[in-house]
């Protein structure tokens, strides 16, 4: 790379092909004779920043700038130092030591697809992936993993359109904002949404809203389970009905923690099935540790619209002997690079290594270990609620529902706002909850906390006796 600055040529010592030279060649053999020129090609001119912009002196040092960066990364307030009951889509979970060793492998970690030195070992592993996801989820498809839970259920939302030839989609208004948004990116304009409204005593959908607005021509119902808010929806069974009697799918949102203890969507009428798999072995790493999945039947119609790669067993010239490769390829973009087939999303890189994780973490824990994990995580979360309730102004939970992991804390009879409880939580090492005063306002002065397997009972009473001390005025002992 090669600055110029003040008419002065600044090479860096440490980047590939920042000589002149070399990069004089590199624009000649394109066809091209300056990076200006290279520019102007792809980016139009009316789009190009014309200003300074204002840059610090190039630090020429690798040294020097590591150095600048952690001064940067110190001002964090990490999980490692503070104890966090933030979550909202990425969460504090263990990560057992094996996930992390796998992850580090260089067959995993470095090469990249097509490459045959490392392909069939890093397809068995999605195989395996696979197979233990639709285990968890008793579902006979699953995708690899693809960048999260938005753009899986961006592209469920998507393939219930393919699929049942309409474009409407009604969506209850309770699932996560980052999401929303999302899907709303994601599915324009090719699918119309349409937002069902939530109950305000339970927080469940409000079925009769549902059989309102669901006309003939809606494609999907989408809802989340567990919800963003922490409640389980009960009504799973009656809202399939409801969809399927019109003739739509049913897609539902879930935390792939919560199997081992709650009812499987697939067994109360999910036709198509997405989430994320940040819970299983993947560390939070600043809200970027995060995967999506789709999960169908095994089902012609469904299989042929899933986009993504889908890894399958296959005989090879030895008789008796099997290998791993891609399932159905016609489906993917891969297949016609240069026209999108059949107006399916184009494929591209995706969360492969985290598929693996994935693997390995529901290999280490098998059925007994999810069971356990889901019902601590229960156990702690409620007793987290039983002991923030009894907080003077504080109404916990704020729904009447059964909860999983997350729940909301109504602070509105406290007098004060969320963000100055967690900015006061932080004196006390604490990360608080989300705020959710922006993106959910009928909620008033409240906060998404989250309790997981992590949190022992003397965090949660050293949560609560900080809260307790914040909100009576008494000062930090």
């Amino acid at each position: 790379m090669v600055i110029k600055k003040d008419g002065k040529i600044i090479v860096h010592p440490y980047i590939p092909n920042s000589v002149p030279e070399v990069q004089e060649e590199m624009l000649k053999v394109i066809g091209v004779s300056s990076i200006e020129e290279l520019i102007d090609k792809v980016i139009p001119k009316e789009l190009q920043f014309k200003g300074e912009l204002g840059l610090p002196e190039p630090l020429l040092s690798e040294y020097e700038l590591k150095r600048h960066v952690m001064k940067i990364l110190s001002k964090n307030k990490t999980c490692e130092e503070c104890l966090c009951f933030l979550g909202g889509g990425t969460w504090p979970h263990y990560v057992p030591a094996i996930c992390d060793e796998i992850a580090s492998r260089a067959e995993f970690l470095t090469a990249y697809a097509g490459e045959t030195y490392e392909d069939h070992g890093r397809w068995q592993a999605l195989f395996e992936y696979q197979s233990f996801m639709a285990e968890l989820l008793d579902m006979d498809v699953v995708s690899v993993p693809i960048y999260s839970w938005g753009h899986a259920a961006g592209t469920s939302i998507r393939m219930a359109s393919r699929i049942t030839g309409k474009n409407e989609a009604l969506i209850v208004d309770t699932i996560s904002p980052e999401r929303r948004r999302i899907i709303e990116n994601y599915v324009e304009p090719h699918v119309k949404i349409k937002w069902i409204k939530h109950d305000p005593e339970t927080g469940m959908m409000d079925l009769e809203d549902l059989k309102s607005k669901i006309p003939s021509n809606t494609a999907a119902v989408y809802f989340e389970n567990p919800s963003y808010l922490g409640f389980i929806e009960t009504q799973g069974k009656e809202i399939s009905e409801i969809a399927h009697d019109k003739g739509a799918l049913v897609v539902v949102g879930v935390d792939p923690i919560s199997l081992g203890v709650l009812e499987l969507p697939s067994h109360y009428g999910a036709d198509i099935v997405c989430g994320d798999l940040q819970p299983l072995g993947i560390h939070m790493n600043f809200g970027g540790g995060l995967a999506g999945f789709v999960a169908t039947r095994d089902d012609p119609k469904f299989v042929k619209e899933i986009p993504y790669r889908i890894f399958g067993l296959a005989k090879t010239i030895v008789e008796g002997e099997y290998g791993f490769g891609d399932l159905a390829f016609e489906r993917t973009s891969f297949m016609v690079r240069e026209t999108p087939t059949e107006s399916k999303e184009f494929v591209g890189t995706a969360a492969a290594l985290w598929g693996i994780v994935a693997g390995v973490y529901l290999a280490l824990m098998g059925p007994k270990g999810m069971w356990e994990i889901g019902k601590t995580i229960m156990q702690r979360s409620k007793y987290a609620m039983k002991r923030l309730s009894e907080i003077e102004g504080v109404m916990v939970p704020r729904f009447k529902a059964p909860h999983f992991k997350e729940f909301v804390v109504d602070f509105n009879a406290t007098n004060m706002t969320v963000k100055e409880i967690n900015a006061r939580l932080l004196d006390y090492g604490i990360i608080g909850g989300i705020d959710l005063s922006r993106d959910f306002p009928e909620l008033g002065n409240s906060a998404l906390y989250c309790v997981t397997e992590i949190h022992t009972k003397e965090d949660i009473d050293r949560l609560h006796d900080a809260l307790e001390e914040i909100i009576s005025g008494r000062r930090k002992r």
